[in-house]
């Protein structure tokens, strides 16, 4: 894990804390707990993260309600714990606006993989600052996208998705190449993940997401950002 990441842990398990803080520590983090949804709310306001460990089972706000509060003010990868790994409750997460999900209970090594795959998505890239297309501006070092002259505010995962999408103008990405772009090498995801973040960024993006214009389908295969409509 990269060291010197500011971690936010919003978490009401005093025993998952104790085991996952000094796990965090040990790699170099610095580490914050907010034991409940409006303390995280209030340490996002007045502290920068590099990524929230959020439970969906907090004793005053619903995780499914404080996740989009959270996106509201920052765009911090969040990573979800929770109790319940359904496909549902995972779909309804990640629509909600979370970059990640791990089912409880996890392993030490799982999590922290996951936090380096989130940290390595927020991570400015080499290979150029700035990508234009279709009246849109991603500034991959500020993480910031500019649509007709409107900045969209974006999650790092549909910031990645994009990425993707605009580094490879009109020609089919598949899902496999999305996964591992958006994911990690390593990540076993099925393709309705990639649907529902299809159709998020789509939501932010096309000024009719019921008929895009910008991110094509490509059936059988995966995605394109067109050229032109």
């Amino acid at each position: 894990m990269p060291r010197g990441l500011n971690i936010l842990i919003i978490e009401d398990e005093p025993a998952l804390v104790r085991a996952l803080q000094p796990a965090l520590l040990a790699r170099g983090a610095a580490v914050k707990v907010a034991w409940s949804g409006s303390h995280g709310l209030d340490l996002i306001c007045r502290e920068s993260f590099d990524v929230v460990l959020c439970d969906l089972g907090l004793p005053d706000i619903d995780g499914l309600e404080l996740i989009p509060q959270l996106r509201k003010l920052s765009q911090v990868p969040i990573i979800v714990l929770s109790a319940s790994g359904s496909e549902q409750n995972r779909i309804e997460a990640l629509d909600c606006g979370a970059d990640d999900f791990v089912a409880k209970p996890f392993s030490a090594g799982e999590l922290m993989a996951r936090i380096r795959a989130v940290a390595r998505r927020q991570s400015p890239k080499p290979n150029g600052a700035a990508i234009k297309l279709n009246g849109m501006e991603l500034d991959l070092t500020r993480r910031r996208v500019v649509l007709q002259g409107e900045e969209i505010r974006l999650s790092a995962r549909e910031h990645a998705l994009l990425t993707l999408l605009a580094r490879n103008p009109g020609i089919p990405v598949s899902h496999r190449e999305i996964i591992r772009a958006v994911w990690g090498e390593q990540a076993e995801v099925d393709t309705q993940f990639v649907r529902v973040l299809v159709g998020q960024l789509r939501q932010k993006v096309e000024a009719n997401s019921s008929s895009p214009t910008l991110i094509r389908t490509e059936p059988g295969v995966g995605y394109r950002l067109a050229l032109g409509n």
